[in-house]
C-alpha cells in the first residue's frame, strides 16, 4: 500500500480569519507537477494536545506529511515540541541548524530565542531555508516548514526534489467530463456505479450546478484516474447517459448542440 501524502496547516490565525491559507493550493500544484497527489489536508489551531494527537496518528500511519507553521520561537509556536512529544524523543539544538542561525546572526544577535528555532526532535535532519537561513526539519517522512509561504514553498520544493524523486509520476492522472441536462444526480447513480465497477483505475464524479444567474441547471459528470483508462471510461459513461435519454455536451460547451 502506497504512503498517503498529507498536509497540516497550523495556526490560530487561519481559523479566526486573520490569514487565508495559501499552503494547500501550492502543495497541490507542486505535487501535480511531479505526478503526485495530495490525499488530505488538516487545519489545526495552536493547540498542543491536538497537534500531538494528529502527529501521532500520521507518524504511525507512515504517511508523507508536510507541516506548515508553528516552528518559530514565540509562545504560540508549538510544532517542534509537539513533534518530539508525538515521537517520544527529546528535543535538542541541532548542530547544523545552529550553524545556520549563527551564520545569519553574528555574535550577540544569536540570542537564545533565535537559537531555540534550531531545536528539533532527536533524529531530525534540517531543511535549508534559502530566505533567512532559519532551517526547517524532517523526521520520519514528516517535513516541518515555516508558515510564511515565501519560505515554505522553496523548502517544500527542495524536499520533493531531494527525497521523493523516486515517486515522481506515481499518481499521474487525467480527467474528462460531460454536462448532463434534465437529470438529477440520483438518476445517474446506476451508470456511475457500472462504470466504476468496470474500470478500476478511475473514479466517477458528479458536480451539480444550480443554474445561478439564469443559467441552465446541469450535472457535470466525469471520470478521473489512470490516464489510459479515462477515455474508454468516459465513453462508457456517455453511452450510459445516452441510453437513459438525457441530453449532454462536453464540459467545455455551454449547452446541447
Amino acid at each position: 500500500m502506497k504512503a498517503a501524502i498529507g498536509a497540516l496547516v497550523i495556526g490560530d490565525e487561519i481559523l479566526v480569519g486573520k490569514r487565508q491559507d495559501r499552503h494547500m493550493s501550492f502543495l497541490i500544484g507542486a505535487l501535480a507537477r511531479r505526478g503526485l497527489r495530495l490525499d488530505y489536508c488538516e487545519i489545526l489551531g495552536d493547540d498542543p494536545q491536538r497537534i500531538v494527537a494528529t502527529l501521532r496518528r500520521s507518524f504511525s500511519a507512515g504517511d508523507i506529511v508536510f507541516s506548515f507553521g508553528g516552528i518559530g520561537a514565540t509562545p504560540d509556536d508549538h510544532t517542534r515540541q509537539c513533534a518530539a512529544e508525538a515521537l517520544g524523543v527529546a528535543i535538542r539544538l541541532h548542530p547544523e541548524a545552529e550553524r545556520e542561525i549563527r551564520a545569519r546572526f553574528s555574535g550577540f544577535e544569536a540570542t537564545p530565542s533565535r537559537l531555540a528555532m534550531g531545536e528539533f526532535p532527536d533524529g531530525a535532519v534540517i531543511i535549508p531555508n534559502p530566505v533567512n537561513r532559519i532551517a526547517g526539519f524532517s523526521v520520519r517522512d514528516h517535513h516541518f516548514v515555516p508558515g510564511f509561504p515565501q519560505m515554505a514553498q522553496p523548502m517544500v520544493e527542495w524536499v520533493l526534489d531531494t527525497k521523493y524523486r523516486h515517486l515522481f509520476d506515481r499518481d499521474r492522472w487525467a480527467e474528462a467530463s460531460i454536462r448532463v441536462f434534465e437529470a438529477g444526480e440520483s438518476q445517474l447513480v446506476g451508470v456511475m456505479e457500472a462504470v466504476e465497477a468496470r474500470y478500476d483505475g478511475v473514479k466517477v464524479f458528479s458536480l451539480p450546478s444550480m443554474g445561478a444567474d439564469g443559467a441552465r441547471r446541469y450535472v457535470e459528470l466525469g471520470v478521473r484516474g489512470v490516464p489510459a483508462q479515462v477515455a474508454p471510461a468516459m465513453s462508457a459513461l456517455a453511452d450510459g447517459v445516452r441510453d437513459l435519454g438525457f441530453p449532454f455536451v462536453a464540459a467545455d460547451k455551454q449547452g446541447p448542440a
